[in-house]
């Protein structure tokens, strides 16, 4: 296979720091592959540091990949770990999956494994397209649906003991925590895989795979395109990995639609401008929407305000994508929405073609898999 190494750094102005904590079964694969490396010490325990540790692997030739190749990524922590032909590749496998779900009922690709999730705070799609992935592909499942609750956290149970204990039960962890940087804690203490699953008010990875992952599907392309994200921009882990990701194509250009209250933070926008993609900021949903491909919806997430009620309900019901909205579209675009919505989609948008939130949803399924699939067997 030919490969070359991709080091993300600030040095590098069309890349993004990566993070890619790499377990000690994997270290061989620097060597193998004759790739550059940064060491990463200080995020491992002692007992698991080797003077080798890989970063970020750029592929040059997806397709060349072969069938049991290692995947170059121990974890899924953040976006900023997957380049554009990383991201080709896994779209490749995800077509697989598809294919397999569709017309494979009984895989057993991932026989043998057991997958355990630990969900810190609610949720519906990702937990369960999880699960359903785990088991369409073979595999088992251990869950606990609110670990915060009912799990030893509520007795003090810091969260790396939780990992410590529950990759002795397990092959993989898909972790969901209510604290940003959660996830990277958990893969810096374990030996095993960890998925972040949302942590906070941080990152949703998996989230921002499949965003894209539909995007190309429903638009046909991804460089050259414009997305309007709209709703809670301060709190959405779903639509900072999305931008993260949106910035390793060409010629995009982003649009912030946002109550004053949830604008969009300052990092994000200044990774944007280093990356040399465009964006813009509005308060005018119309203009936006006959502007864009993708109108990306997301909800004002009362759960991230705390007491600051007033600041909710001012933001709150502000930005709404209806059938005036629809009219402005243009005939090709797309409505976005990570889901659960609340009244920032009317219902009466569901029977317009262009609404692909449900199709998201579902390819939510298919991008699962394909990361089991890859983070357990390789390629």
């Amino acid at each position: 296979m030919a490969a070359s190494s991709s080091l993300f750094s600030s040095m590098m102005p069309k890349e993004a720091p990566a993070l890619n904590i790499l377990k000690q079964s994997k270290d061989s694969l620097c060597c193998h592959w004759n790739i550059s490396y940064k060491s990463l010490d200080h995020l491992k325990p002692m007992s698991q540091r080797n003077p080798i540790h890989c970063q970020a692997l750029k592929i040059e030739h997806p397709s060349s990949l072969s069938v049991g190749q290692k995947f170059q990524l121990d974890d899924v922590i953040e976006a900023q770990q997957f380049d554009r032909d990383t991201l080709s590749a896994i779209f490749q496998v995800t077509r697989e999956m598809e294919n397999i779900e569709k017309n494979s009922p009984g895989s057993q690709l991932l026989k043998g494994y057991l997958m355990a999730t630990l969900f810190y705070e609610p949720s519906t799609r990702t937990r369960l397209s999880f699960e359903s992935a785990m088991k369409r592909l073979g595999g088992e499942v251990l869950t606990t649906e609110n670990a915060r609750e009912f799990s030893s956290a509520a007795k003090g149970e810091t969260l790396e003991d939780t990992i410590r204990t529950v990759e002795g039960y397990s092959d993989i962890i898909v972790m969901r925590h209510f604290e940003s940087g959660a996830a990277r804690r958990a893969a810096a203490t374990a030996g095993i895989p960890i998925i972040n699953a949302g942590d906070g008010p941080g990152q949703h990875p998996t989230q921002a795979l499949l965003d894209v992952y539909t995007i190309e599907r429903e638009i046909g392309k991804l460089d050259g395109i414009k997305v309007g994200l709209v709703g809670d921009l301060a709190n959405g882990r779903t639509v900072r990995s999305l931008a993260y990701l949106l910035a390793k194509y060409n010629d995009v250009k982003i649009y912030f639609v946002s109550p004053d209250v949830v604008k969009m933070k300052d990092d994000i926008k200044s990774y944007l401008t280093s990356m040399g993609v465009e964006w813009e900021e509005s308060a005018d949903l119309m203009e936006v929407a006959s502007e864009c491909d993708v109108l990306y919806q997301t909800r004002i997430q009362k759960e991230r305000f705390g007491e600051r009620i007033d600041q909710y309900e001012e933001a709150r019901g502000k930005f709404i994508i209806n059938k005036d909205v629809l009219k402005a579209m243009k005939k090709h675009a797309v409505v976005m929405h990570p889901l659960p919505r609340l009244d920032e989609i009317a219902v009466d948008v569901d029977s317009d073609p262009r609404a692909a939130y449900f199709r998201q949803a579902k390819n939510g399924l298919y991008i699962r898999m394909a990361l089991l699939k890859l983070l357990l067997v390789g390629w």
